[in-house]
C-alpha cells in the first residue's frame, strides 16, 4: 500500500493506494506541524485511528508533505513519528510548499502560493523549487491566511471596531470573551489553529464590505510581499494558489492579482487529488524500488 498525505496545520488529507495505484480509501484527520507536535504525539495520535491501525503493517510507501516541514531537523520529527507507526515502509517527509507546487504544476514554470491556515509561496520550474521570502508564521507573518483573518476579527471585536451589524452574530457564533481569547492565544498550544477557526465567520459574511476589506488587505499584502518578490511574476509567469482561504475568496483574490498585473492561474482548495496524480505519472512511484 502507498499513502500520500498533504497536511496543513489544521487538517491533513490522506489517500491510500494499492500497489497498482488504485485508490483504496481516503480520510481527513488533524494536521501535524513539527513546530507544535513531537514525534511521540504524531505516532500516538495516528494509532488512535482504527483505519490506520488496520493497514500500518501493509504500507510500503509514505509520502508526507506538511506545514512546518521546512528543514532537515523539523522533518526528522515527523519522520520518526511516522516510521514508528509504519515500520515496514519507506517514508519521505517534505514541505507542504512542494506538495502545492506538484499539485498545480501544468508543464510550465509557475509561482505557487498557499493560503490556508497559514501562507507561503515559492517558484517551481518543474525541477527546482525556489523560495525568496521567508514564511514568518502566525505571529510575524501568515499574511492573507485564515489565521491572519481570524486575528484581525478577534482584535476588532475586542477593540469594538467591528461594525455593530456583525457584533451580535459574532457573539452568537463563538460565545467567547476577551479573557478566553487571550488565554487561548497566549497561554495554550496551537494558537494559530485557534485564531484560524474564527475565519469561518468571514466566510459566512463574505458579501459584507468590512469583511471584504479585511480579506482584500490581507491578499494585497501577501501578494506584494510573497509574490512580487519573484522577478518571474513581473514577466507573466502564472500564479497558482492552494488552500481553503484562496478558494473561499477566489473572486477577491483574482481582483487583487489583476490590480498588481499578475497572471492569475488557478486555485485548488485541496491539492491532494492532483498530488496523487503527480506521484503516479511524474514521479512514477509505482516503479521505484523501496528502500529505507
Amino acid at each position: 500500500m502507498i499513502l500520500i498525505i498533504e497536511s496543513g496545520s489544521t487538517k491533513a488529507d490522506w489517500v491510500c493506494l494499492d500497489n497498482s495505484g488504485a485508490e483504496i480509501d481516503r480520510w481527513s484527520i488533524m494536521g501535524f506541524n513539527p513546530y507544535f507536535h513531537s514525534a511521540n504525539f504524531i505516532s500516538q495520535t495516528l494509532l488512535k485511528h482504527p483505519e490506520i491501525r488496520q493497514i500500518k503493517e501493509s504500507v510500503d510507501q509514505v509520502w508526507f508533505y506538511g506545514a512546518g516541514c521546512s528543514s532537515e531537523s523539523l522533518n526528522k520529527i515527523v519522520f520518526h513519528g511516522l516510521t514508528s507507526v509504519f515500520q515496514n515502509a519507506m517514508v519521505r517527509v517534505d514541505h507542504d510548499l512542494k506538495a502545492a507546487a506538484f499539485a498545480t504544476y501544468n508543464e510550465e514554470p509557475h509561482i505557487v502560493c498557499i493560503l490556508g491556515t497559514g501562507s507561503n509561496s515559492c517558484y517551481f520550474d518543474g525541477n527546482k523549487l525556489t523560495e525568496k521570502v521567508p514564511a514568518l508564521a502566525y505571529i510575524l507573518g501568515d499574511e492573507g491566511s485564515a489565521c491572519s483573518i481570524g486575528k484581525k476579527l478577534c482584535a476588532d471585536w475586542m477593540y469594538k471596531l467591528m461594525p455593530k451589524s456583525l457584533i451580535d452574530d459574532f457573539n452568537e457564533s463563538f460565545k467567547t470573551s476577551k479573557k478566553e481569547i487571550l488565554e487561548n492565544v497566549y497561554h495554550r498550544e496551537h494558537a494559530n489553529v485557534y485564531l484560524a477557526s474564527f475565519s469561518r465567520f468571514a466566510g459566512n459574511h463574505s458579501e459584507n464590505t468590512y469583511i471584504q476589506k479585511i480579506v482584500r488587505d490581507g491578499f494585497r499584502k501577501f501578494l506584494e510581499i510573497h509574490v512580487m518578490c519573484f522577478e518571474e511574476a513581473k514577466i507573466g509567469v502564472p500564479v497558482n494558489f492552494v488552500g481553503s482561504v484562496a478558494k473561499a475568496f477566489e473572486p477577491l483574490l483574482k481582483e487583487e492579482c489583476e490590480r498588481l498585473n499578475l497572471s492569475y492561474g488557478r486555485t485548488q482548495a485541496k491539492p491532494v487529488n492532483l498530488l496523487v496524480q503527480y506521484h503516479l505519472k511524474t514521479l512514477d512511484i509505482l516503479s521505484k524500488e523501496l528502500n529505507n
